[in-house]
């Protein structure tokens, strides 16, 4: 069975969204730093009449931060939303999610996250659970 994934690039990686964790896909314009928050939380944005907490997603993963861009995949956990800062977005397509094979080489802030792996054109893209990246939260889909 194939499910929608959206194709995004976090800190030089590919990686595959489920469709399913996606609320909406946006550009952040501005950001107001919240006092006292963890380093991954750039701070609050403005977005469609409600509040989103930003979080950058190369410091959540223990990399350098700076996503850079403005763009930013909408998700929501435990009834908050969060806009999880990516690199570029690709598109959106439907894969076959398969699981991760034993001994799948994977730095540590990525295994965290992964719950399998997607082919794109021949080529194998790490799918993640975005919600692992939210301080508090562990992975939802991988439990």
């Amino acid at each position: 069975m194939k499910d929608l994934f959206l194709i995004a690039h976090i800190a030089g990686r590919t990686v595959a969204i489920g469709s399913d964790q996606v609320e909406s896909v946006v550009d952040i314009a501005e950001v107001t730093p919240v006092p006292r928050a963890a380093s991954l939380v750039l701070g609050l944005s403005a977005l469609r009449s409600r509040v989103v907490t930003v979080i950058d997603t190369r410091i959540a993963l223990g990399l350098d931060g700076g996503s850079g861009t403005g763009r930013a995949v909408i998700v929501r956990v435990d009834g908050h939303h969060y806009a999880m800062l990516v690199d570029a977005l690709d598109d959106v397509s439907a894969f076959a999610l398969q699981p991760l094979a034993n001994g799948t080489a994977l730095a540590p802030e990525w295994r965290a996250i992964a719950i399998g792996i997607v082919e794109r054109d021949e080529e194998p893209v790490l799918a993640i659970d975005l919600a692992g990246l939210v301080p508090g939260v562990s992975t939802a889909l991988a439990a």
